[in-house]
């Protein structure tokens, strides 16, 4: 489930929150292009699509390929043909390596993409499925085409704009109680070119940064993997979304290595993730010296605006109560430590407590069919814990900030 949220991102902000339209006329979903005597395919499908499905293998049967490439990286690779890898997964470690918010965003997405999958009854990604049953039945060499999504995602982070950012996390949230019906004729008018060229359009207009690294960068990788994949003859099976991009890139160079670097954290960002505490640190000490009862009142203020607003946090998570009193415990410490954060320790007391199991994971699909399901089901109730915790950390830093130095002012003034 986790892994397949590069389809349903696509899916998402091209084919649902922006762009979807009705009534255009059908193109055909082949593309032929011709590269160094190589002759390319692309299928352009639909990943909840059945019709994308049987194109795939109708084409591959025809075409009798030497390369098959597909939209996947290696870890979701792993993912199709692991099945009970996702019920095997160590929240706690998930939580240690920072990576919580970045889980629960994909278990998000990727509930949008079972709904629509449900609907038409088919599973999502079964024509990159399709594909890998394709290449090991003719013998052609499978060529897993696109970036890591891991990098896509840090990329993403590292790239966009603050708002940016909350406008995405916003329609994530919208996805979950998204109850618009798409109809088959629906993802088929997806598929045409103009109706992509509008979407994209209009993706680029209210997600510029996102539509460069989620969209653009990935049509580049991908033209370089089709096109230096073995062979004279090679089909592409790809997301409608990118076959537009891959027909310019197709004849562009492209620097992979640049494509796969995860930009590194901005030094000014750094300085004032260190800078705040300090400042704040020092404001309370000074003022200590000159008026100890002024300095306690801060002191309390501190703990009371980022220690209650954390479990306040854990809680409407529906967390376990010793997370919260752990949340409350942990961030006045870990708001004055950038490197630290309150809801990792109430995540893992979560974690501690109320362990998922293995069926808490095989009951996702059918829990996330509904926002208390969300709250009742383990897994995301541990990771639910982590992100409000800290979001509470967060707004209680501010909130304690603005009264700590309301407090020096009144104690100088």
């Amino acid at each position: 489930m986790v892994d397949s949220v590069s389809y349903c991102v696509d899916q998402f902000f091209l084919y649902v929150r922006i762009g979807l339209k009705k009534g255009s006329s059908l193109e055909s979903n082949i593309t032929r292009l011709n590269y160094n005597d190589k002759e390319i395919i692309l299928i352009g499908t639909a990943h909840v699509s059945k019709n994308s499905v049987d194109e795939v293998r109708e084409t591959i049967e025809k075409e009798r390929p030497d390369s098959i490439c597909i939209e996947l990286d290696q870890q979701r690779f792993e993912a199709i043909n692991q099945k009970d890898k996702w019920s095997n997964t160590d929240l706690v470690q998930i939580i240690k390596s920072k990576r919580a918010g970045f889980m629960f965003v994909n278990i998000l997405l990727s509930n949008y993409q079972r709904k629509l999958a449900e609907q038409f009854g088919i599973e999502s990604g079964q024509e990159m499925m399709e594909g890998i049953a394709c290449a090991k039945e003719y013998g052609a060499e499978l060529v897993l085409a696109d970036r890591s999504i891991q990098i896509t995602f840090n990329r993403i982070w590292r790239g966009c704009s603050f708002w940016e950012k909350i406008k995405v996390l916003f329609s994530i949230v919208l996805s979950v109680v998204d109850d618009e019906e798409i109809t088959e004729e629906d993802l088929e008018n997806l598929k045409s070119e103009d109706m992509l060229t509008a979407a994209l359009s209009e993706m680029g207009s209210a997600f510029k940064g996102v539509k460069k690294y989620l969209v653009d960068e990935r049509d580049q990788y991908l033209a370089y993997k089709i096109k230096n994949a073995p062979g004279d003859k090679i089909v592409a099976v790809l997301g409608a979304a990118h076959v537009p991009g891959i027909k310019e890139e197709i004849y562009k160079e492209q620097n992979i290595a640049e494509l796969e670097l995860i930009p590194p954290k901005s030094n000014v960002g750094k300085v004032i993730g260190w800078m705040i505490p300090i400042l704040l640190v020092a404001l309370i000490v000074v003022t200590f010296i000159f008026n100890p009862s002024s300095g306690w009142e801060q002191a309390k203020t501190w703990i009371l605006w980022t220690g209650s607003l954390a479990a306040l946090g854990t809680l409407l998570a529906g967390g376990h109560i010793l997370s919260a009193v752990t949340a409350f415990v942990a961030a006045p410490i870990t708001t004055l430590h950038p490197l630290l954060a309150a809801g990792w320790f109430a995540g893992m007391t979560e974690a501690h407590f109320r362990k998922p199991k293995v069926e808490d994971f095989e009951s996702l699909p059918k829990d996330l069919g509904s926002l208390r399901g969300l709250w009742r089901n383990k897994v995301t109730k541990v990771l639910m814990v982590v992100v409000f915790a800290n979001l509470g950390s967060s707004l209680g830093t501010w909130l304690g900030g603005i009264n700590i130095i309301g407090i020096f002012i009144n104690t100088f003034s």
